[in-house]
Formats: C-alpha cells, structure tokens, sequence
C-alpha cells in the first residue's frame, strides 16, 4: 500500500530563530524523520504548503482537499498544526473522499527542538493510516478519533492534551472520559 504524506506546515516543521527568540518555516522534516524512524513504507511526500495552522483559510482547505482527492493513494496522512487541524478535518470529511482513508496530525513542540512528538505522531499516523477503515481522523499522541466524533468545530482538549484550544466536543455520550490524562470534554451545548 502507498501512502501519500501532504505536509502543510504547523508546529511539526517549525524552526527557531535563537537570535530573535521567533519560530519560522524553512523546509519540512518530514523526510528526515522517515529516515530516523526507518521507515520502510512505499511513501510519496509532497508539501502542499508551509503555513501556521491559524492561517489556513477555506481556499488552503480546499486546496489540501483537492490533493486528496487527486491522490492515487487511498491512505494520506496530513501534517498540520494543531490549532486548526479539527477544521480542515471536517472540511475533508464533508468533501466525501470516497474509499480514502486520511490521517491528520501534528506536534505540539517542534521537531526541530529535538524533544518534540512530532515523530512519534507522524509514526502513529502512517500506522494507523493503513488499518482505519475510509474516512478522516486526528491522531496524537497514540491516540485518534473520527471526525464524526466530533461534534463541534474547534474545542479545547481531544484524548490528548492541550491540541486545540477554542471551545468543545462532544460524542454521541455527551461526555468523553479519558484516561491519558484524564479529561472530561464538555458538550457544545454547555459553552
């Protein structure tokens, strides 16, 4: 199975600038942390853009979108940062990219910091990428979850800590427990 890797920048690909204390893109890391990982997958990676999740806009959705549509792959992982990550992840789940199965993820730290999780995450997510039936999917941190599970469009805590930091989300239960540490995410309805 080939899977496509559309890397679109966020926090995974960050680079620090130590003289001004600022974060910047430069290119991705995305190939050598398939190389660390020794990954031996059939990979195509392509950058669709390098951006901070807070500026992707509905034209960078659609056009993350369009790549997916346009993949040969039927498995895609998606870089992303995790600010907005939900939402480009509703966006491909209404697009009704039949047969694929898409796996978004992220880092909270840089990988360039060298303690990031952005390699384990990206790890996760070329696993799960390969055993989740058709559909969109956040994965961090071990841990993943339908977009249909999610029943607003941005909140503040997922199975994992601190990825998103708007509002809520909320399951067919209302309330989902967690373990890792333990949250308790509020409905919607409750803001």
């Amino acid at each position: 199975m080939k899977i496509r890797i559309l890397v679109t920048g966020g926090t995974f690909d960050k680079e620090y600038d130590e003289l001004s204390g600022a974060l910047f893109f430069k290119d991705t890391h995305v190939q050598e942390m398939l190389r660390l990982g020794r990954a031996r997958l059939d990979l195509a990676v392509e950058t669709v853009m390098m951006i901070d999740s807070l500026e992707m806009d509905d034209g960078r959705r659609a056009a993350i979108g369009a790549r997916c549509r346009d993949a040969a792959e039927r498995g895609i992982v998606v870089t992303h940062g995790t600010d907005t990550m939900v939402d480009t992840a509703r966006v491909l789940a209404a697009a009704e990219l039949q047969n694929k199965t898409i796996v978004l993820t992220g880092a909270m730290v840089p990988y360039a910091f060298g303690s990031s999780d952005g390699l384990f995450n990206l790890g996760s997510a070329l696993s799960l990428v390969q055993v989740l039936t058709p559909g969109v999917y956040v994965a961090m941190n071990g841990r993943h979850l339908s977009v249909k599970r999610i029943g607003c469009s941005s909140f503040s805590r997922l199975p994992w800590p601190s990825v998103i930091r708007t509002s809520h989300a909320w399951t067919r239960s209302r309330t989902l427990t967690l373990t890792v540490p333990i949250h308790v995410i509020e409905p919607c309805w409750r803001r």
